[in-house]
């Protein structure tokens, strides 16, 4: 016997529209991340204008404007959202999990899918209510959605000690080469700026910054190779332009946007990247604290000449040596925790449909 997904959630409409003086938590289909289940940011209301979603904290929010119908958080608190979203809610809070992983599953995106219309379609609830689900249990439903978010859980914890490394490099170069508080700074002359043993050098000098490659979408083919734009990782591909480790720096659009590659990959023609023999972490972070100027007013684009033009601090061997390799261990330790969330969501999602299905009892 099955019952329909209308049977344990409704949708809630309630519209809302910001003032000058609200500062409430505003999340857009740029805050989630595709395929990834994650909240990525959030914004405030203050942000935008126009009429939006009233919704609560545990409320269920599913993209309703293909191709983003994977985009599906669960409501970290009280806010509003935009309208490509639809605000969903368990009739018992018992079923928020089971909920949630229902519309996640790949069936239901494909029922969603073929129940629009048109090139940019958006679907609605009453389009897709009619669901039917296997597990009419609510005890069931209950225990089905606490082993499947158990695996969220962990790629959340794992995201927050991610951020916790991150920050821990930032802080410690920040501490050195920004504060000049390094190792013996109290026993170290200081001239104009520059510590003895240190140099000021032109970023082109240094590290030459070289064009990335036009790579359009559609003519990317799905493999092992991350696809970097100035926004970050865009895509993959089954080729590599450039060897890892490498730096990334964003070109058109994110001007001077910093990125850091530990694999070989695909720097595309809105970034410019360092070759593997010149980058180094510590590069990476300096690189992050120069001023890159706009050049562009109509789209916003980063000269290579002044790019260039800019000067960075380069400490003693030494000492680029210590932050080298204690920076390294975080990265390390980054790449390992990275692997595990990929492992983690894999498990997840093959275990998410044989869950749905019954396959597997709970």
């Amino acid at each position: 016997m099955s019952i329909q997904i209308k049977d344990i959630g409704l949708e809630v409409r309630e519209t809302y529209t910001p003032s000058d003086d609200d500062n409430l938590p505003y999340i857009g289909l740029e805050h989630v991340e595709q395929e990834s289940l994650t909240l990525n940011g959030i914004g405030t209301s203050s942000d935008v204008a126009s009429q939006k979603y009233k919704f609560q904290k545990g409320d269920i929010l599913f993209g309703t404007l293909r191709p983003y119908f994977r985009k599906v958080i669960i409501a970290p608190t009280n806010g509003i959202c935009s309208t490509e979203f639809s605000v969903i809610r368990p009739i018992n809070n018992d079923d928020l999990y089971f909920l949630f992983y229902c519309i996640a599953q790949p069936s239901f995106i494909k029922y969603a899918t073929a129940k629009s219309k048109g090139a940019r379609p958006r679907t609605k609830w009453k389009l897709f209510s009619d669901f039917e689900i296997k597990i009419n249990h609510q005890l069931e439903r209950k225990k089905l959605g606490t082993i499947l978010s158990y695996y969220d859980r962990l790629i959340k914890n794992n995201r927050r000690r991610i951020e916790l490394l991150k920050k821990s490099a930032r802080l410690l170069y920040k501490e050195w080469f920004d504060q000049l508080r390094f190792p013996g700074y109290e026993h170290t002359t200081i001239v104009d700026g520059v510590p003895e043993g240190w140099e000021r050098v032109k970023v082109g000098d240094y590290s030459p910054l070289n064009y990335g490659k036009s790579l359009r979408k559609d003519k990317r083919k799905e493999g092992p190779f991350h696809v970097y734009g100035s926004s970050g990782i865009i895509g993959s591909h089954n080729e590599s332009l450039v060897e890892g480790p490498c730096i990334i720096v964003g070109r058109k659009g994110n001007v001077g946007s910093v990125y850091w590659s530990p694999n070989n990959c695909y720097p595309i023609d809105t970034v410019y990247y360092i070759e593997h023999e010149r980058s180094s972490l510590y590069l990476y972070y300096a690189l992050q604290h120069v001023h890159f100027i706009n050049t562009d007013v109509a789209v916003p684009g980063l000269n290579r000449d002044l790019a260039h033009s800019r000067e960075i601090l380069i400490p003693s061997d030494i000492l680029f040596e210590e932050f080298e390799s204690t920076v390294s261990d975080f990265h390390k330790q980054i790449n390992i925790l990275r692997k595990t969330n990929s492992l983690l969501k894999k498990a997840r999602d093959l275990f998410l449909p044989k869950l749905m299905n019954g396959d597997i009892p709970v």
